[in-house]
């Protein structure tokens, strides 16, 4: 398979090769040597009117190219990230005047009842992160809508839009369409949404005129469709992709053209489709459309995915962008880390950058955790301004911080910090109160095995090494810390130093052969921990991979270290003798109890807060906030092409000391 195309934007979308499955070429002069298999365009747009003749001449069959349902977390026409394209070999779904693979799909096929089940799965996660094609919107109700009043919602759509026409309307449809709504609800308020730039007079709809003469309440601003939908009892529509959401609301939807979703009993129908004589099942369609015509990719991997896969991807990215936007003043930031933290924030935040000495004023601080000064906290306090911390995340990087390698990861808590058990942070208390759905926690169960199997860790640094380790005694790891670290001060109240801590595993394990790990930093030279001596330990070892290190032993005693919850993550015991995040939650054995954490939780539980629910991720490469499973391809890659590159220098200097 060879697929053409003849309008050079359409081969500048990324991965569309992945997307269509197979080479996509510009068709030109040259083209005639290479023996294509197929021609594509973008639907019924002008622009694909070349490619539609050209295909006709060579007797090609036509690929006709849309958006998913499911595109993006921004518009496409702001340079948002493409996540689902459809490819139609009959049609395309918003032409309803011949048939296309999405009518079909839905006319053909009956499910399964594991299919059933995933569809209604699928159905409640869009819901539950109110996802729509685009979510670019604001999630807010419009002012003035208070209370339960009878409301009934008409949308309208842009003049021109091709989808009315192929869907068996007319610009008559829609005042005919406004008319039914009024005069069928006459007790209700009825209110029209128009899109902003009708109303600024920017393009033309049908709609605005005849809504204010009718008196209705018109909303313009661009608002998520399910903030509307909170608000209404019935949707009508002609075409629009809107009626389809309200469906999956549960709403009662009057169709005034023939939409995809239209014609299978789903909706009160002013226009007839023959073709579509059959009653379908909302879970039918929402599987044919969303789970079938549509194919997904992760933009920042190139990997072909899943619908649960970008909804997670997305939803995670809306929830990010969402809560950190607004005003912030960020303090006493190194140069370095100016250049990734603004990212982080996204793109809905306006960051200034102030010296400590400074005034703040925004409604909203941010410092780095473990450089918080006393002052900034009592004037944050004084103004009742938002104070923030931000730390390293999880799974960071492949390179240490103290090497100025910028991060995948970072958390942002609004509390506390999460290495601090002085006070409670906000990953505290999210284990503490929150509910997690079974959705997260299948996410949680995936991440956790994919970590293991791909043997990564927050820093990835180390070589791969078997050790010759003694078959009759118990294998104890011991890792090192910075003794001089904020976690250790505010994680660790009775034990300050490595020292301290070899002699408390030593006098507890008195027959086990003890491995001691010290910290990558403290190797470095950059910060203090080196432990004197070898007396309460049988092995130190440096430079070998903490995720290869802990497939060989058999528990884990730490003051605060991460490498703790690494190891919950391979299910190997864990000693706490200091409060880090993940104890007290009945997964590790604890030597301090923290009267704060009740709660018990599993290890997925965990895993989703402090791996999905709580850092932060970015892409590196765009700049966009990401989530975690993309994070972790991302580092994979990573790894993979520091080795590739390592293996190339070794080779070189080979071939060069041989000269």
């Amino acid at each position: 398979m060879r697929v053409g195309y003849v309008v050079k934007g359409l081969g500048q979308t990324p991965w569309l090769a992945e997307l269509v499955g197979a080479p996509c070429v510009r068709i030109s002069a040259l083209t005639r040597f290479l023996r294509l298999t197929h021609v594509a365009g973008w639907g019924l747009k002008p622009s694909a009117a070349k490619a539609r003749e050209y295909a006709a001449r060579l007797g090609l069959p036509f690929l006709s190219l849309e958006d998913g349902f499911l595109r993006s977390l921004g518009l496409g026409v702001d340079g948002a990230p493409l996540h689902s394209l459809i490819v139609d070999q009959r049609g395309i779904y918003y032409d309803a005047t011949r048939p296309s693979d999405l009518e079909s799909l839905i006319s053909e096929q009956t499910l399964e009842p594991a299919q059933l089940q995933r569809a209604r799965d699928c159905i409640e996660l869009l819901k539950s992160y109110r996802l729509s094609k685009y979510n670019h919107a604001p999630d807010r109700q419009p002012a003035g809508l208070e209370g339960k009043a009878s409301r009934v919602l008409v949308v309208d759509q842009t003049a021109g839009d091709a989808s009315i026409e192929y869907g068996l309307a007319s610009a008559s449809s829609f005042s005919e369409m406004l008319d039914a709504a009024v005069a069928e609800n006459p007790d209700a308020e009825v209110l029209v949404k128009v899109h902003p730039d009708v109303i600024a007079g920017k393009k033309q709809g049908h709609l605005l005129e005849q809504a204010r003469a009718a008196g209705c309440r018109l909303i313009g601003e661009d608002l998520n469709p399910w903030a509307l939908l909170d608000l209404v009892d019935q949707v009508y529509v002609v075409t629009s992709q809107f009626g389809f959401e309200a469906l999956l609301a549960g709403k009662k939807v009057h169709c005034f053209g023939m939409p995809f979703y239209a014609g299978w009993g789903l909706t009160s129908d002013r226009q007839v489709s023959k073709r579509r004589g059959v009653s379908r099942s909302l879970e039918s369609v929402f599987y044919a459309a969303y789970l079938q015509y549509c194919r997904y990719i992760n933009p920042y991997t190139g990997k072909r995915c899943e619908f649960e896969d970008t909804v997670a991807l997305i939803g995670d990215q809306k929830r990010a962008r969402d809560r950190f936007a607004g005003d912030w003043d960020a303090v006493d930031f190194a140069g370095w880390k100016r250049a990734f933290v603004g990212r982080f924030l996204g793109p809905r935040a306006k960051v200034e950058w102030k010296q400590l000495a400074s005034e703040v004023s925004a409604p909203k601080v941010l410092a780095w955790a473990s450089k918080l000064d006393a002052d900034l906290i009592a004037r944050c306090q004084k103004r009742e301004q938002e104070l923030w911390r931000m730390e390293d995340g999880f799974v960071r990087s492949v390179g240490l911080g103290v090497d100025l390698i910028d991060p995948l990861s970072l958390v942002m808590d609004s509390r506390g910090i999460y290495y601090d058990a002085s006070s409670a942070s906000d990953l505290e208390q999210m284990l503490e109160h929150d509910e997690f759905s079974p959705d997260l926690l299948r996410r949680a169960e995936a991440l956790r095995q994919c970590l293991v199997a791909l043997k990564l860790s927050k820093y990835n640094v180390g070589k791969q090494q078997r050790l010759n380790l003694p078959k009759d005694r118990k294998i104890v790891l011991v890792p090192g810390q910075v003794e001089t670290d904020a976690s250790i001060r505010t994680g660790s109240p009775r034990m300050q130093t490595n020292l301290e801590l070899l002699q408390a595993v030593r006098e507890c394990c008195p027959d086990a052969y003890i491995i001691y790990k010290p910290h990558p930093d403290v190797l470095e030279g950059a910060r203090k921990g080196e432990v004197p001596g070898q007396e309460y330990f049988d092995l130190e070892v440096r430079d070998l991979a903490m995720p290869d290190l802990l497939e060989q032993v058999n528990e884990v005693h730490t003051l605060t270290s991460l490498t703790g919850f690494e190891a919950l993550l391979r299910d190997i015991p864990v000693y706490t003798w200091g409060l880090p995040f993940y104890a007290g939650w009945g997964l590790t054995e604890d030597h301090i109890a923290c009267p704060r954490r009740t709660r018990r939780r599993t290890l997925d539980e965990l895993v989703a807060a402090t791996l999905i629910r709580y850092p932060l991720y970015v892409d590196p490469d765009s700049g966009d906030q990401i989530n975690a499973e993309t994070a972790v391809d991302i580092l994979q890659r990573q790894r993979q092409e520091k080795r590739k590159t390592a293996l190339r220098t070794h080779v070189w200097r080979r071939i060069r000391k041989r000269v």
